[in-house]
């Protein structure tokens, strides 16, 4: 089990110059970094490749940036900026050797609604067809497209492991799995532990995040069962720290993050790492 850190935290947009961060994360003790591509012109995936194997740190992922007009549930010309982009985003993972791209690859974030029954098939139709079309470019390229459940505050479409797997069975590709995050889980699941479980072999990539957003293991939440489901359903992929601070504006604004979560930037990674070796009994 490998633990990394989104990129999120230190820049937005991430640029080819923002590989200065890779050396810092190698040095802190961790194994990989996702990173948050907002524009795939914005990053030079060779360039990367390299940087990240200079510093001896892998990229373990790529996070994808549902923006405003990427939306595999919206108009036409929505999803077809989504299937641009994320095309886009599983071509530039293959380049770099990053084993798959995750994040809510379904909508853009933000759009939340008391959607009638109709609306809401005709929706849960709309992002299977995309994915089933992207799904199939990924498992060309051997690329996993790990599907998020957000809160309810951030989306009506996917809120819930239950409702992950549904869309995972209904598009059919061993290229799709399940993405499952602290912080969301913690709103609307009522066991997070159970909810692991049922995702079992379903469930390809896991944020470790605060109940505040901020430092994972210095907050509220009980690790423990957590942690016993992961081993249970032999989850060996990365455990990444996704926390946002106020030094990133955009993103703060966006996750609605109004105040420190820590005195320094630095906190979040270097406690959060500590945090998550001791929870999982590595140290």
């Amino acid at each position: 089990m490998r633990f990394g850190l989104n990129t999120f935290l230190y820049a937005s947009p991430f640029t080819n110059k923002d590989v200065s961060l890779f050396k810092k994360l190698k040095k802190w003790g961790f194994d990989t970094v996702e990173i948050a591509i907002e524009d795939p012109s914005h990053v030079d995936p060779a360039f990367l490749k390299k940087a990240s194997a200079d510093a001896g740190i892998a990229i373990g992922s790529i996070c994808a940036a549902m923006g405003p007009g990427r939306d595999f549930r919206g108009s036409a010309k929505d999803q077809k900026t989504s299937m641009k982009y994320l095309t886009a985003l599983v071509d530039q993972a293959a380049k770099m050797g990053c084993p798959r791209i995750i994040g809510p690859i379904y909508s853009v974030v933000g759009l939340i609604g008391a959607h009638d029954d109709k609306t809401k098939a005709k929706h849960f139709k709309l992002v299977v067809k995309n994915l089933k079309k992207l799904a199939k470019h990924a498992e060309k390229k051997g690329i996993e497209l790990c599907v998020e459940p957000l809160n309810r505050f951030e989306t009506d479409f996917l809120n819930t492991t239950d409702q992950g797997l549904k869309l995972i069975k209904a598009v059919g590709s061993k290229a799709v799995k399940l993405h499952l995050d602290t912080f969301h889980m913690n709103i609307e699941e009522k066991n997070q532990a159970d909810a692991i479980l049922r995702a079992g072999k379903h469930l390809g990539h896991f944020h470790a995040c605060g109940t505040d957003r901020g430092t994972p293991g210095g907050d509220s939440l009980d690790w423990k069962p957590i942690v016993a489901a992961l081993k249970k359903v032999g989850y060996k992929g990365d455990i990444v720290i996704e926390s946002f601070t106020t030094d990133v504006k955009v993103i703060a604004r966006a996750a609605a993050i109004w105040r420190k979560m820590e005195p320094n930037r630095d906190d979040i990674p270097v406690k959060g790492l500590k945090n998550m070796h001791r929870v999982f009994g590595n140290k």
